[in-house]
């Protein structure tokens, strides 16, 4: 950010949008700017009114007004960076909207410069000629390094911490707190030390992971999910899996070494319960990365002005973590009908989807999406265009030496010897069943059991086999029309 930020500040730009959550740090780098650049820096809020914070004094008598300061700004003639915090609500009044516009016109080739800071992006029509848009990015590796290294120096002089984290405990502590605003970070690694008894070790790894899950979560977009799903336990689909295999490395440098770029995601188009969900949750433990999910229903729950903005936050957040696996379910059901958002919702959803999968073809951080989709007649032909994925593979009904397997690890699951039982015959016995349906049939299965005080026998599975209506049955039109057009656009999941 600070590049941007100097080069717009340099080139005379009148008018920037500084979008941060994080006012202190964005306010230590606008004031080590103004130094660089021999100019004043004077803040405004609604709250504090104008103030010269080298001065440290107020200059605004009675309840700050923001055509006051506007004016200000156009009488001062000085070389300054006028900082606006949380201006935006300001904006709504179409007096104030025109005033600041006509301040820009004077400031265009001035030595000043106005600077909105903001947590969020709302430029009103009439501004968006006028106004640049600066993205303030969230503390990269090295800017965490130097914080954590701070907190221990400062507690360590304290005498009240006892500090014991070697240098690759402290390089797994900083990969940990990626994604996080620095005080997020700063607090997580408090909390750590509080719940370690004043002391800064390996388990602050754990606490500062568990405190990020819930500070990620707050968005209402990404949620991070614990990667403990073992591809082993994924019955099947050995043509997926052997794809995943093969880029196990491939976000190391080794593979950049190699000439390879990093693989950006794959879209699991298939049948209900056949296994797409497990596949995006383990591949991020095959693959030892984090996993987030995408809520991409709730990103077009909010449309009041901020969905835009919401997946910029979410996609920031995503690279800033990276690398990472992102998982994006059912995204049929978030993107379905986009070509007529704009009859609903004034275009909205579509301007979203739009920026989503530009994303998705440019993006440069090494952030591997898995996208999941059950229903392909809802899919915008957009997103199966070439280049937005590397595949796109088709999970079918799983065959009979796929729902042996499947039949065999849901029994190994539950504590039950496989051996003991037909695999092979029970693997006939659910032609058309689902892995989904296999499982809960096992699950069914001892039900039955349990309530006849004995254990698990072959005669209780079959028994549940024969009352069971599989979906396949159910759907049968849609499962030929999603086969005819798999046919054609996908890749099998299966050996078949």
């Amino acid at each position: 950010m600070h590049g941007d930020l100097d080069l717009y500040i340099r080139a005379r730009y009148p008018l920037l949008w500084l979008v941060t959550a994080e006012e202190k740090r964005a306010l230590a780098e606008i004031e080590m700017l103004a130094k660089e650049q021999r100019k004043r820096v004077m803040l405004w809020s609604a709250a504090s009114g104008l103030v010269n914070p080298a001065a440290a004094n107020r200059e605004e008598k009675g309840r700050p007004d923001p055509h006051i300061v506007l004016q200000k700004i156009q009488e001062d003639e000085g070389a300054c960076l006028w900082v606006l915090r949380d201006f935006h609500p300001f904006l709504k009044d179409a007096f104030v909207a025109r005033r600041l516009r006509e301040v820009a016109f004077d400031l265009e080739a001035s030595n000043r410069t106005i600077i909105l800071l903001s947590p969020v992006l709302k430029i009103p029509p009439e501004l968006e000629k006028e106004v640049t848009v600066v993205d303030f990015d969230l503390p990269t590796a090295e800017q965490l390094q130097q914080m954590l290294d701070s907190i221990i120096e400062t507690v360590q002089k304290s005498g009240q911490v006892q500090v014991s984290l070697d240098r690759r405990q402290r390089a797994r502590l900083v990969q940990a707190c990626l994604g996080l605003a620095e005080n997020e970070a700063a607090n997580a690694i408090a909390k750590a030390i509080v719940q370690a008894d004043g002391k800064l070790d390996g388990r602050a790894i754990e606490a500062v992971t568990a405190e990020k899950k819930q500070i990620i979560r707050k968005s209402g977009l990404l949620e991070f999910y614990d990667n403990t799903e073992l591809i082993e336990n994924v019955g099947g689909l050995e043509t997926l899996k052997d794809w995943l295999r093969k880029r196990v490395r491939a976000f190391t440098d080794e593979a950049r070494a190699f000439g390879l770029p990093a693989p950006k995601g794959i879209l699991l188009v298939g049948v209900q319960g056949c296994g797409k969900s497990l596949v995006a949750r383990s591949v991020a433990n095959m693959w030892r990365l984090p996993l987030l999910r995408l809520d991409v229903g709730r990103l077009f729950a909010s449309l009041v002005g901020s969905s835009e903005e919401n997946l910029r936050q979410a996609i920031k957040v995503a690279e800033n973590i990276a690398p990472v696996v992102l998982w994006v379910d059912e995204i049929e059901k978030g993107f379905s009908g986009v070509g007529s958002s704009n009859v609903s919702d004034a275009g909205t959803a579509a301007r979203v989807f739009g920026s989503f999968i530009t994303w998705l073809q440019e993006k440069q951080k090494p952030v591997f999406v898995v996208a999941t989709a059950n229903d392909v007649a809802q899919l915008p032909p957009e997103l199966v265009r070439k280049g937005r994925f590397d595949e796109i593979f088709f999970v079918d009904l799983p065959t009979a030496a796929e729902r042996a397997d499947i039949w065999r690890i849901h029994l190994a699951k539950r504590n039950r010897e496989p051996e003991q039982f037909d695999l092979t015959t029970l693997a006939m016995a659910s032609e058309g069943l689902s892995g989904a349906e296999i499982e809960q049939a096992v699950v069914a299965g001892l039900y039955e059991a349990f309530d006849k005080g004995r254990p698990l026998e072959m005669n209780d599975l079959l028994d549940v086999l024969q009352d069971t209506v599989p979906l396949s049955t159910m759907m049968e039109e849609e499962l030929y029309r999603l086969r005819s057009w798999a046919q054609r656009r996908a890749r099998p999941a299966s050996q078949r």
